[in-house]
């Protein structure tokens, strides 16, 4: 019978007797476990394809992720500008993994050689699990610096909880400054900072500015030219993934739009909102969006798999984890954004941390496992970048198609929408797109902050009237009782 998620839960200590002994190396259960770490793109894909590709009485599948979802990184900064409800931009694990055993908690600790992963769920005590093959697919998370105020100002710009905390944010000024008639501070929270001009932090710089924009005609206490976007950059061009000649053009189209560009420049201080570059120039503002990079999962540390120097997986062209003499680590694969896999199409390389890569990385990981289990030779993952594409907000984009062809306005924009809704897993989230960007075109945009949606309770603890002290009960007076009488024959026979 398939095994469920009851059966991979083992004892809280690794090295414990009872632990799962099918599970140690050269002795395979009846049906063999393989443990997916991270239900993002790479995770969701390869289960989806394993799956697909082996019956429940060949595999027992498991994905392990802290989120009930995957999310669709590409599509946040139009979920951030309310071009996209935010739940059509996530694939929820439940719905989108069939027949596969989800565990919903962050690993913590990854012991191959004893082929365990301990996992720490959101309550309660962490377990550890056991498996006989591993596909790590952890991910990236946001590559910080040691920025003064960088960690209490800044906004993360990762997931699609941040993508709607900037987007309710980037409202909730608006609407305090509409009502603000200190003129610094109007000048404050009208000011929106973005760090990273790669193509997140451009895609969510043009999506967000395109959104206020046209927030600001709603607003006759505010005039167009009070509203300030600020890009800073460390590197002397943007967009590095598209030409020199896209990436010019992109620059122009967003100075155009009033938005203050700052290259070769660093972000050194933003304590308490106050901004200091690198250049000198130095002012206020309440939002600061950080999308400078990447890096791999930081608990990867926690593993005896082999890293190299930024912390990623070493990996070979089959997607098998190897050593730093490249050979093959027994049951262990890595893939995405935590996984260094070599380019084959640019030798000395490696594969870039974007969806595109992911996602194929996925499937092909997904095929090869299901060869490793059923005694077949693996294949070489290769994969030729087919171009990038990238939107600047309603109407505009920039797109390299097939390394020579330069699209941009928007004809890329209509690229950038069809590609990426033909991405997007399940065919259902597919169909609520498409049907959100129909209403778009038909309907104005909504344009409303809602409210204290990270803290919902605050007006009902606001409201709330405190308890009164609860009075002592009044004791019962001490009875001293005679020797042999009623009393204490009483007393004696309660106790």
């Amino acid at each position: 019978m398939p095994q469920s998620a009851s059966d991979v839960v083992s004892t809280p200590t690794p090295t414990s007797a009872s632990t799962d002994a099918a599970a140690r190396p050269g002795k395979p259960r009846k049906v063999p476990r393989v443990v997916i770490l991270g239900g993002g793109t790479v995770g969701l894909y390869t289960a989806r394809r394993l799956r697909k590709r082996l019956g429940k009485r060949e595999a027992a599948i498991v994905v392990v992720d802290p989120r009930p979802y995957m999310t669709y990184a590409p599509f946040l900064p139009e979920a951030a500008a309310g071009s996209i409800d935010p739940r059509n931009v996530v694939a929820p694990h439940r719905r989108a993994l069939k027949g596969i055993d989800v565990l919903q908690g962050k690993v913590s600790e990854i012991d191959h050689a004893g082929r365990t992963v301990q996992i720490t769920p959101e309550e309660g005590d962490p377990y550890w699990i056991t498996y006989d093959h591993l596909v790590v697919g952890l991910g990236s998370v946001a590559r910080t610096l040691p920025i003064p105020g960088l960690a209490e100002q800044g906004i993360g710009f990762k997931n699609v909880e941040e993508a709607i905390a900037v987007r309710n944010h980037v409202l909730n000024r608006i609407d305090m400054a509409a009502s603000t008639w200190d003129p610094d501070l109007r000048k404050r929270m009208l000011t929106f900072v973005f760090v990273g001009g790669g193509f997140a932090g451009i895609e969510a710089l043009g999506e967000v500015e395109d959104m206020a924009r046209a927030a600001v005609k709603y607003y006759h206490a505010i005039e167009q030219e009070e509203v300030r976007f600020v890009l800073v950059e460390g590197s002397p061009r943007i967009l590095p993934e598209v030409s020199e000649e896209l990436g010019g053009y992109t620059l122009e189209q967003l100075r155009k739009r009033d938005i203050e560009i700052h290259l070769s420049t660093f972000l050194n201080s933003c304590v308490d909102g106050h901004v200091v570059l690198s250049s000198g120039v130095e002012f206020d503002a309440e939002t600061i969006v950080w999308t400078a990079g990447v890096k791999a999962n930081p608990v990867l540390k926690n593993s005896d798999l082999p890293l190299d120097k930024l912390g990623r997986v070493t990996c070979n062209a089959f997607l098998q984890v190897v050593d730093a003499d490249g050979t093959p680590v027994p049951d262990a694969y890595a893939a995405g954004d935590c996984a260094a896999v070599p380019d084959l199409y640019n030798p000395g390389q490696f594969c870039p941390p974007n969806a595109q890569h992911a996602l194929r990385e996925g499937n092909h990981m997904g095929d090869n496992l299901a060869r490793v289990l059923r005694s077949a030779e693996l294949t070489e993952y290769k994969h030729k970048n087919i171009g990038a594409v990238a939107s600047l907000g309603m109407y505009k984009g920039v797109a390299q198609m097939f390394g020579r062809v330069k699209v941009r306005g928007f004809l890329a924009w209509v690229l950038h929408r069809t590609y990426h809704v033909a991405a997007m897993p399940t065919f259902n989230r597919k169909i609520k797109i498409a049907a959100g960007w129909t209403g778009s075109l038909l309907f104005r945009r909504e344009v409303v902050a809602l409210g204290t949606l990270h803290d919902p309770r605050a007006e009902f603890r606001a409201a709330s009237v405190p308890a009164k002290p609860r009075a002592a009960e009044p004791s019962l007076p001490e009875i001293k009782a005679e020797p042999g009488s009623h009393a204490e024959k009483t007393g004696a026979e309660r106790a």
